[in-house]
This record gives structure tokens, sequence and C-alpha cells, in this order.
């Protein structure tokens, strides 16, 4: 936005705000042309005026706090500053190219990367019927985690130790339910990339995949998980709250919306003209963009990144990249996580519904993190309502 109008919606004189942008509140950029003038960042803006009318309403602030707002509660697992993703201090992007599936769960569960190793493997988790096959993936995995609640008998143990036992065979039972077969291997990226007959350069980007989705603060449904810990509740129901969360098409379910888009768009050509008839029908671009990171989600960099240099050549790769420059073009926004997904699920010939189930395999680490740390709490997560209703009829 021009000068004025980012001064108006401040409420500030232009002198002001240019002292924000030297204060590095408000980023600017110079115009094309000749011209002198500078346009200011529309989200910087929009936040600092967010962030102003918190300090002085703070009734207000309290409405929005569950709405891309304040913090409200407390997390040592993961920080988003805007451009990085750091998982206790280490740059996501690092771990996913450096560290096992065993260590950074280790690191989220515990806070050292060699502290826990699991004394179970995957493959002695409950074992899912093949009749089950056809349900969607999300009833398949919540159903086989009620009974193996039962069956386990760490399930109840609150301590760290008992929960990250536990989660591991939660890891391993939404591997085998992705993979649809009894094949079980040393490491969970090693066991799909088995299964769904990937080759070595694949596990390497199914591994990263999984740990760029841990954990990404206090989402919709991490919060969800960690409400459901709160009450007691054991591990496996921590899971399966996370999960019907997940699912929802404005969480998780994003990236099966960006796998279907890919799908329907990739006979068409060419790509740009299919993407503005998409447009003009008023169907959404999917995979672009997120309020976190105004300019780039990282964990999409680093997929997309991996893609290129290992498949260089590949013709799904190269239609991505031209979705991607022109659908970036088209709704100015750059590809999230939800598009890379489905992206690796592309190149890398995965079965339908893989974009999603790596996003869940990836995600209930964290959620197992912020169970420990809610049992960690002792507290219940319960926050009271602001009534807006009709005022009570008060009897004379």
């Amino acid at each position: 936005m021009r000068a004025k109008e980012a001064s108006e919606r401040l409420g500030v004189s232009i002198p002001t705000l240019y002292a924000y942008v030297s204060r590095g509140f408000v980023r600017s950029q110079a115009t094309s042309g000749s011209s002198r003038e500078r346009h200011y960042s529309r989200e910087d803006v929009e936040l600092l005026r967010r962030r102003t009318e918190e300090r002085r309403n703070p009734d207000k602030a309290a409405a929005r706090a569950l709405d891309w707002g304040m913090p409200v509660l407390e997390s040592a697992i993961t920080l988003i500053d805007g451009a990085s993703l750091y998982y206790r201090g280490h740059d996501a992007v690092m771990l996913s190219r450096s560290r096992s599936i065993v260590e950074v769960a280790s690191l989220i569960w515990t806070g050292a990367f060699d502290l826990w190793r699991p004394d179970v493997v995957p493959s002695e988790a409950h074992t899912l019927e093949p009749s089950d096959d056809d349900l969607p993936f999300v009833v398949r995995v919540q159903s086989a985690l009620a009974v193996e609640s039962v069956r386990d008998p760490a399930a109840h143990d609150r301590r760290p130790a008992g929960v990250a036992h536990s989660g591991w065979r939660i890891l391993g039972l939404l591997a085998r339910a992705a993979a649809k077969t009894r094949v079980g291997a040393p490491a969970i990226d090693e066991w799909l990339a088995r299964s769904w007959r990937v080759g070595a350069q694949g596990v390497d980007l199914l591994r990263s995949a999984i740990i760029l989705c841990a954990d990404h603060e206090l989402n919709v449904s991490a919060f969800a998980a960690r409400c459901v810990a709160s009450a007691g509740s054991n591990p496996y129901a921590v899971v399966i709250g996370g999960l019907s969360a997940l699912e929802g098409t404005r969480h998780g379910g994003a990236s099966a919306r960006a796998e279907s888009m890919l799908e329907s768009i990739r006979p068409v050509r060419p790509v740009k003209n299919a993407i503005a008839a998409r447009m003009r029908r008023g169907e959404a671009i999917d995979g672009f963009g997120h309020p976190l990171y105004p300019t780039g989600d990282p964990r999409a960099v680093a997929l997309i990144g991996m893609l290129r240099e290992r498949y260089p050549k590949s013709p799904e790769l190269a239609f991505l990249q031209e979705f991607a420059d022109a659908a970036s073009a088209a709704v100015r926004a750059k590809p999230n996580l939800d598009f890379a997904l489905a992206g690796v699920s592309r190149v890398l010939r995965l079965p339908p519904g893989s974009p999603f189930a790596l996003f869940a395999i990836g995600r209930t680490i964290g959620w197992i993190g912020h169970a420990i740390e809610q049992y960690a709490t002792g507290r219940l997560i319960r926050p009271r309502a602001k009534y807006v209703g009709i005022a009570p009829i008060r009897q004379p």
C-alpha cells in the first residue's frame, strides 16, 4: 500500500510511518519507474495495527486471542519467527536434512537427540485388518488407535518415557495404515519407501517431509491435542483428537485439496489459462500463502528444493514449477507446505492420499510432544466464554 493509505490505516502521521520503517516494524520497497514513491507491506501494517489495538483494548485482544491473536499457552517446542521454523532452538529445515525421525522425535519429546530411544519397533503395533483398506485413512487410524490404547500397557503412564513409548507405537500404527502393508522396516521412512516402492532418493524426501510436518506451534490440531491431554486422557486419545482436527479442510485437509487440484489441472495446457479459469469459477488455488510466513513457507522451499536436487529431469517437477510460477503470479503468494506435499507425492508417484498421510504421521510427533508438556503442567485447559446472548430475565 502507498504511504497515505498505510498511515491512515495505522492512524499515524506519515513521518511516524517512516519511523516505523526505520525501526524495522514495517517493510517498504521502491516502486517501479522513476518515481521515488515507496510501497509498504500490507501485512506488516495490519499486524502493527492489531498489536496497537490489543494494547489499547485488552477486551478486544482477548476476543481475538484464538484467531491468530496473542499467545494463549506456553510451549518450549516450536518457534516461528516469520521466516524460519525451529524445534527446540534447532532449524527444522536443517534437522530434516541431517537427522532421523527417531532423533527429531526424541528432541521434541525430551529436548535431546539421544535421550530417548524406542524399545519397540513400529511393526509390533496393532495390525489393521485388510478389510479396512477401503475406509478413509483417518477412520482406519482412529479405530485402530482406540483398540491399541487398550492393548498398550503403557497407555496410562503419564511420565515422559511412558508417553514416548506409546508415541512410537502410535507412529508405527499410522505408518502401517498409510502403507497398507504388514511389511516392516527398521525406520518409518524406510518402511513407507519400501511399501510405496520409492527409491533411495525418495527415502530422504519422505523423511524430510515427515520431519517438516512434525510441529507448527499452536495450530488447531495441536491445541485440540493439548485440550484432550489436559483432561487426563491417554496419548492414543490425544492423537485421535488431533486427527479429528487435522482432517478438516481448513487445516491438514488442504493438502488433499492441493493434491486434487494438481491432478485436475495436469492434463490442461497452458497451465496459466487453467488457473485463470479456476479463479473465474470462484474456485480456490490451494496450497499458496501462509499468514505466518509473509516471505514464503520455508518448509515448502526445502521440499521443492530437494525435488529439484534429486529429480531435475522429472516431467512432474517441470509441471509443478510451471504451476507454482503461474499460481504465484495470479494469487500473489508463494507455495506452502500443502502444495509441497502434493508435489512430493506427484514426483515420487505415491498413492492417492499420501500428502495427508505424511502430514498426519509427522504432526503426530508434535501432538505427543504437546501431550508431554501438558501432562507436566497438571492443568486443565478451560477458557471462559464472553456471553453475548439474550440478557437473563430477572424475576421481580
